[in-house]
């Protein structure tokens, strides 16, 4: 359902509604900003390892550019158990849950307020809890925006490498290494630094780790891409999703292996050039619109002011797609399979054409999209 153009016009002072829901897997500390109605979602936001709410989605939410959407939707940042800032050290007694378990916590963050479905906003360890939840609770999710996700477990080599990190590096350093490209832990010292310092003074210590212990003994999202004429009836995510990584993201073959996974019709896959391990940090303003352009896919988004991005693309053929079940336009595939940096699609001398983003919310790309953020 689109929103009523007077709805703009009114004066913007969210209600902010902060909580600890009692869930079968622990509390959760919930933020609520603005006030949630019966025609329209909820953004529901999930941070990554080492981060909560602030340190993870502050300065996107916080960015003059998300006013477009914050003023028409609410917002509810979720913080895994012990995760939020100054948190105590949680019980002994207390087993922290999987990270199949806190998607399931999620359903009693909905119930206790009131909400009917919600748009997901994920972060690495968040983005894999928001997918797994999407998966098993479909009717609750209209939409999903996931940066930097892995949907795979660990393979041997991984956790082998872990087990040696375990014996030589501090938390803070498995963290840094988990969030950022080696690049940017090598050149951008003061990103670095601030990170660090957060994670250090403001995190607790022992909950951070059980958090990253839990996020790295996770399953494989046991996802297939439908294929028309084969198995159509796949295991796989049924909202419409953006996937964003920055080429610089330690997580960005996973987040293409991840795509390769879902319904191209209904997924998106953002690639940010010159961009590293946060994109929400690094470039917010482009993350947001991009989001503006996908919550107008999916009809709740209307007149919102937009600059324009541009895509370089190696087909200028595009189709419509709309989803006929909600009436509501369908994001697209601008990507498949692998992503072809900028540089290498030059040298192979291929002709592109600019493109507006606003394809996220009207077409269907039909070939390799590197989006020139």
């Amino acid at each position: 359902m689109g929103l009523e153009e007077n709805e703009c016009d009114s004066v913007f002072e969210p209600q902010i509604t902060e909580e600890h829901i009692e869930t079968q897997y622990g509390n959760v500390h919930c933020i609520m900003t603005g006030t949630p109605r019966a025609n329209r979602p909820v953004i529901l936001t999930f941070h990554d390892v080492g981060l909560n709410y602030k340190t993870c989605f502050e300065g996107l939410f916080s960015h003059n550019d998300m006013y477009e959407i914050t003023r028409h939707l609410p917002v509810c940042h979720v913080e895994a158990p012990g995760q939020h800032e100054a948190a105590k050290t949680l019980s002994t007694a207390y087993t922290y849950p999987s990270m199949d378990q806190l998607s399931e916590a999620l359903p009693s963050v909905l119930k206790h307020f009131g909400l009917r479905s919600v748009i997901g906003v994920g972060v690495g360890a968040g983005a894999y809890i928001l997918a797994t939840f999407a998966l098993n609770h479909p009717d609750l999710v209209d939409g999903l925006v996931l940066i930097n996700i892995n949907p795979n477990a660990e393979g041997l080599m991984d956790s082998v490498a872990n087990k040696i990190t375990d014996w030589t590096h501090t938390l803070p350093d498995k963290i840094i290494t988990h969030l950022f490209g080696k690049d940017e832990i090598q050149n951008n010292h003061d990103l670095i630094a601030t990170y660090r310092h957060h994670i250090t003074t403001t995190m607790n210590q022992p909950n951070v780790s059980q958090f990253l212990r839990s996020y790295n003994q996770r399953n494989s999202l046991e996802m297939e891409r439908p294929v028309p004429g084969g198995n159509i009836n796949a295991r796989t995510l049924k909202c419409s999703t953006l996937l964003i990584a920055g080429d610089n993201s330690p997580a960005v073959e996973a987040v293409v292996d991840c795509n390769s996974k879902l319904n191209p019709t209904i997924t998106t896959l953002l690639k940010m050039a010159d961009c590293g391990g946060l994109p929400q940090v690094d470039q917010p303003a482009k993350v947001i619109e991009a989001f503006k352009y996908f919550i107008q896919g999916l009809g709740y988004l209307s007149s919102a002011s937009m600059t324009r991005l541009r895509t370089r693309t190696s087909s200028s053929s595009s189709l419509m797609s709309t989803d006929g079940s909600r009436s509501r336009t369908h994001t697209n595939d601008l990507q498949r399979g692998r992503t072809h940096t900028l540089g290498t699609d030059e040298k192979r001398g291929r002709s592109h054409t600019d493109v507006s983003m606003e394809s996220i919310s009207n077409h269907n790309i039909s070939k390799t999209t590197e989006v020139a953020c």
